[in-house]
């Protein structure tokens, strides 16, 4: 099983960053690479468009708000991989004044080596926490 993993150090506090990533619908509103998302089946299940119109289904396998936390697996993708879980957190750091959020996968390649696959996930998340970390210095 292959492992990719993006971190970022926001100068935000925990709160304020979950607050824009914790629902389980909300990428839309800090990914660019998502431009929609619809819930279904209680919000356990998003289904999601990529800019070609690719759809990409997840299901919500945990949740944790105390712990700003939350995990999902792939159901359908227009990815090389298969067996796909990924968690995306927030930390608090220096005494709640900053956070870190992580966003982390694993997963089995499926018609790619897991060399491409970590690097296209590694690629994923860090676009996708740079594009957080900008949303959050335009508020």
């Amino acid at each position: 099983m292959a492992t990719a993993t993006a971190t970022v150090e926001l100068p935000v506090r925990a709160d304020v960053v979950w607050k824009l990533i914790g629902g389980f619908g909300s990428l839309p509103d800090w990914l660019p690479y998502i431009p929609t998302s619809e819930l279904s089946e209680g919000g356990r299940i998003r289904s999601l468009a990529n800019p070609n119109g690719e759809a990409i289904v997840e299901r919500l396998i945990a949740y944790d708000d105390t712990d700003r936390s939350y995990s999902y697996a792939i159901l359908k993708a227009p990815f090389p991989v298969i067996n796909y879980q990924s968690t995306l957190r927030v930390r608090e750091t220096h005494a709640g004044k900053s956070s870190q959020v992580e966003w982390s996968g694993r997963f089995t390649p499926n018609g790619s080596t897991e060399a491409e696959a970590t690097e296209l996930f590694t690629g994923i998340y860090t676009a996708g926490l740079a594009a957080l970390a900008k949303q959050l210095d335009t508020k």
